[in-house]
């Protein structure tokens, strides 16, 4: 496989068997799993410590910080691309989801085929975000 992959990945998911799942299917695309915390807290530290391609973000986590406020602490200082996994397709968190601006709001279980439309996408808008970034430093 060696160092090709598509984009780094971090895992923020709450229940351990499924972030194992999680990372099983993220890799089998061809994507790095570069991180993998249960907190909103610790989303937030690896985030800045990683700076990771895309964030796959579960809703509801331990602690007292959910996925949804997590990113809007993130939003702060990265617009790093987020696919949401949830465990019920609820409107109120879809509604609160929508201000942090994600790429895919996905009902649990995840299969590598429900992820993988969502990771290319999220990897598509993260390129070119870089490249613009890259146009404006050269034209500066």
């Amino acid at each position: 496989m060696g160092n090709s992959s598509k984009g780094k990945v971090l895992i923020v998911e709450d229940d351990m068997l499924l972030s194992m799942v999680e990372e099983r299917l993220i890799k089998r695309l061809g994507f790095e799993v570069v991180g993998k915390v249960t907190k909103g807290a610790d989303a937030i530290k690896k985030q800045e410590e990683l700076n990771p391609d895309i964030i796959v973000m579960d809703i509801s986590l331990k602690g007292d910080m959910d996925g949804i406020e997590a990113m809007e602490a993130i939003r702060k200082k990265s617009d790093v691309p987020v696919i949401y996994l949830s465990g019920s397709g609820d409107r109120y968190s879809l509604e609160r989801a929508k201000k942090t601006s994600f790429t895919d709001f996905l009902t649990k279980p995840v299969t590598g085929g429900d992820l993988k439309d969502p990771l290319y996408s999220a990897m598509n808008a993260h390129n070119a975000k870089s490249e613009n970034d890259s146009q404006i430093l050269k034209s500066a």
